[in-house]
């Protein structure tokens, strides 16, 4: 061959590729990031098995099989065509039967979820039934009664949020609550509905283990519950908004509660969660509906509150917390039909009422 032929032939010959460090480092953590995102792919699975309404026996074998089966499928299929529709296929497999779990109205409730609350709308008046106002000696140890009662939505006027704190000051429980005239309130809590014997735990919240439940009660029940009797602390914010948002408000909580009579739904701790449920009955009203890590750690949804001026802002955010804490006074006030009342003279941002 000539010279000038083997010259040029170098010169086209492309030299092998070399993965120079950054590119060696980028595919290592690509290949951890796939391996993290399959693990907990496969252990969502595996405990949604574990939680499912499989007979009890079952549940830990099926699931320790699944997860054997998933791990073995990514680990030992040479061919990356087949060993992921393998894996897709169990997993698909295990969603769908999941997301056919149905939930029930039918089951052997805790006394005091056992009565689902409805409400009738006839024009301005809504006839609420089964209202629920528990005579609590303690936490665990209550009479269970329920009443009727027709609120005048003419005389709806507010909002209020509480915000209950146990353990965690990050995470909270909360509740609205709406003001009638002559200091009639109506609460409602977003919980969810267990079964005798059952207790809530945060990893079944995620997995399809309780329906959603909108208790609705009289706040001498489910405030002095948390106050008086689990020592939870508790703060009451007045909510900014026009009457006709209050009511358009208040009227979608109807509709939810009304709609889990007929068609129960799953409990979700995520999802669909006592905070979830609420802004998604005020996100189509609130005029900032930019989602905030504050709705998540709900513990600080007052901050966030405060920052969007949807409660009182003229007290610096310390003292109106301070001053919304309501544990003393509920303790103090009788239990008697003006608990309510008693337990709002003078908070910030609620001497006005019609």
């Amino acid at each position: 061959m000539p010279a000038n032929d083997v010259s040029n032939s170098a010169v086209l010959t492309p030299p092998p590729a070399v993965r120079g460090p950054g590119r060696r480092l980028l595919g290592g953590f690509l290949s951890l990031l796939k391996m993290i995102g399959f693990g907990l792919l496969i252990g969502w699975a595996t405990l949604a098995i574990y939680y499912s309404n499989l007979p009890s026996w079952m549940r830990p074998i099926v699931a320790l099989l699944f997860a054997i089966g998933s791990i073995a499928t990514l680990s030992l299929i040479k061919s990356r065509t087949r060993r992921l529709v393998t894996f897709w296929a169990l997993f698909g497999a295990v969603l769908l039967w999941w997301e056919l779990i149905p939930p029930r109205n039918d089951r052997d409730w805790q006394p005091d979820l056992a009565v689902l609350p409805w409400a009738e709308v006839q024009g301005s008046k809504v006839i609420f039934h089964n209202i629920r106002l528990c005579n609590y000696r303690d936490q665990r140890d209550f009479d269970v009664a329920h009443y009727d009662r027709t609120f005048d939505l003419n005389t709806l006027h507010s909002a209020d949020l509480f915000l209950v704190t146990w353990g965690s000051p990050h995470i909270a429980h909360t509740m609205m609550s709406f003001g009638f005239a002559n200091d009639e309130y109506l609460c409602f809590s977003i919980e969810t509905r267990k079964e005798k014997g059952e207790d809530y735990s945060l990893i079944k919240g995620f997995f399809r283990q309780y329906e959603l439940l909108y208790v609705a009660a009289d706040e001498r029940d489910l405030v002095r519950l948390r106050t008086n009797f689990r020592n939870e602390q508790v703060l009451v914010y007045r909510l900014k908004a026009e009457p006709a948002t209050v009511q358009a408000v208040f009227l979608g909580y109807v509709e939810s509660m009304n709609s889990l009579r007929e068609q129960p739904e799953w409990y979700n701790a995520l999802t669909s969660n006592c905070l979830t449920n609420i802004r998604g009955h005020t996100l189509p009203y609130a005029a900032n509906k930019h989602w905030d890590w504050r709705f998540l750690l709900n513990g600080h949804l007052d901050e966030l509150m405060y920052e969007r001026k949807t409660i009182e802002t003229s007290l610096p955010l310390a003292e109106l917390k301070a001053r919304s804490l309501i544990n003393g006074r509920a303790k103090a006030v009788p239990n008697d039909s003006q608990f309510s009342k008693h337990i709002r003279d003078g908070l910030p941002g609620m001497e006005t009422r019609r």
